[in-house]
């Protein structure tokens, strides 16, 4: 096995057998990876002082580190963006190269490219989060077309192109 899976302190990472990890991915201690699921090269999932959760047809960018954080079902995390003891429901899109930390991104919202959500905040479903510190709009509020977002960014088109992939995931 090419991969870099680690064991810490007595627990294992939980690959879902119809998910796709990078080869070049870092896995370590208590994380789960679901079903249809995909974790791009350069990615580190660390799960020692807490366990790490990627859901079902979510998608986790290149280059992306999540620490002690939970991801919900159908969640696209960008390239380079990095969660700390983060929740993010469900539908919701966290940006290239964002930060959040210590809060929690409710279901269907959207951060922007180099939002940091720092500490303590709990972003209301369907929002649209930007800027640094984070600004939260509802999604109902703006031009923005989340369907269309949504669409163009979809986990499930990750998953088919991660499938084609045959020599970069397991």
């Amino acid at each position: 096995m090419d991969s870099r899976e680690y064991a810490f302190e007595g627990a294992s990472p939980d690959i879902h057998g119809y998910a796709h990890v990078s080869r070049e991915a870092t896995i370590v201690g208590d994380v789960t990876v679901g079903p249809n699921a995909n974790v791009w090269p350069g990615c580190v999932l660390r799960g020692d002082v807490a366990p790490v959760e990627v859901g079902r047809e979510s998608a986790i960018g290149d280059g992306a580190i999540l620490h002690a954080s939970t991801v919900g079902e159908k969640v696209m995390v960008g390239h380079g963006a990095v969660l700390n003891d983060a929740e993010v429901r469900d539908g919701a899109l966290v940006g290239f190269n964002s930060t959040v930390s210590d809060a929690v991104i409710g279901k269907g919202s959207i951060v922007a490219m180099g939002t940091v959500v720092p500490p303590g905040y709990e972003v209301p479903a369907e929002s649209f989060v930007r800027g640094s510190p984070a600004q939260v709009t509802p999604l109902s509020e703006t031009t923005i077309n989340p369907d269309e977002v949504f669409e163009a960014f979809s986990s499930g088109d990750y998953a088919n192109l991660a499938a084609r992939h045959e020599d970069l995931f397991e």
